[in-house]
């Protein structure tokens, strides 16, 4: 009785050492085999090419492609870049080739010139196609930015990867994928940047067609009219509250008149973005309860000068108010009293 007894100890013990090592043990990374996936869609409804002449999926039959899902002023998709980039000056004489699909969210990512003024301000060199009416986007029955695709020297989708992170794991999917085609791979992999996770204010959007609810001012969307936002008496958390004078449009509000407008929000994060547009250059003015914001919690956009701050809003894009801010709750306030600027979106890190 007593053997069995340690019998059964024993073998209990040899299964805890056996399961974590299965715990502890790094998973292999899911390749698809060439004769298990479909086949990459040719480019089709493609209204401009940037960087290139039209490509065909065809004449890049024996090259590594890496499809990119992305548009210029979302924040998941810029933050790929710095690996992108890398990826691309690594690779690209060793047969990998990367495919920017341009599938935009709002209508002035429609713009070829917005379009490059953004490759070039974040240096992106491989070649770009414009997919305005989102052929690519059902062809691939993608529904996320970013998302990227894998395809082998055969044409076929080997590997996809939703969303921001997993750099190693995609780039040895490259290195796998460039060694099936006979080039010798040897360099090591780019490091992937530390993140924090920490819970913060969720995205939020403005216009009656985009918004998610986050919206408090008690007026609240009325479609194609010009509305008089009042101060709110109180604010909650993660709520988008304006005052002043705002066309609503589908996907924005647009400043009206010369009188203050203001946008207000209660957030959490250490970095703020917003989209943002304006009919002529304007000075959007930057609060951090109640004060300016100051230099070392002023995001890149942000100028400082005669004891103010405030960022030269003009093209339609992504601009970073908000950098190295406390991990704390803060009122932001953003003013203009200048007709004509256009916000679509609030954006968050940690």
């Amino acid at each position: 009785m007593k053997n069995e007894y340690k019998r059964a100890i024993l073998i209990g013990v040899i299964g805890i050492i056996v399961i974590s090592i299965l715990i502890l043990q790094k998973p292999k990374i899911k390749v698809e085999e060439s004769d298990n996936e479909m086949k990459a869609p040719e480019f089709q409804g493609v209204e401009g090419w940037i960087n290139s002449k039209p490509l065909t999926m065809k004449e890049l039959r024996g090259k590594v492609v890496l499809i990119d899902f992305w548009t210029y002023s979302c924040i998941n998709c810029i933050r790929t870049f710095p690996y992108l980039r890398d990826w691309h000056e690594k690779y690209k004489d060793k047969g990998l080739v990367i495919i920017g699909i341009h599938s935009p969210e709002f209508k002035f990512e429609r713009e070829r010139t917005n379009i490059e003024k953004a490759a070039e301000r974040f240096d992106l060199k491989w070649p770009i196609a414009m997919d305005n009416n989102y052929d690519m986007w059902r062809a691939y029955n993608n529904h996320y930015w970013p998302h990227k695709y894998l395809v082998d020297k055969d044409g076929n989708i080997r590997y996809d990867h939703i969303g921001e992170g997993g750099y190693e794991e995609t780039e040895q999917v490259i290195q796998k994928l460039l060694a099936e085609t006979g080039k010798k791979i040897d360099m090591n992999l780019t490091q992937e940047e530390e993140r924090k996770f920490l819970p913060i204010t969720p995205e939020l959007y403005f216009g009656y067609g985009y918004s998610r609810g986050n919206f408090g001012s008690k007026e609240g969307f009325k479609a194609k009219q010009t509305v008089n936002y009042s101060y709110p008496s109180s604010i909650k958390e993660d709520y988008i509250y304006m005052t002043g004078s705002w066309y609503n449009d589908a996907d924005n509000l647009k400043h009206i008149g010369n009188e203050d407008g203001n946008v207000i929000l209660n957030f959490i994060a250490t970095s703020v973005n917003i989209v943002a547009s304006s009919e002529k250059e304007i000075k959007l003015y930057v609060y951090i309860d109640d004060k300016f914001i100051n230099k070392n919690e002023a995001g890149d956009d942000v100028v400082i000068k005669n004891n103010q701050s405030y960022i030269l809003v003009k093209e339609p894009r992504l601009y970073n108010v908000v950098k190295n801010n406390p991990y704390k709750r803060a009122t932001l306030r953003l003013n203009t009293k200048e007709e004509g600027f256009s916000i679509f979106t609030f954006t968050f890190s940690a």
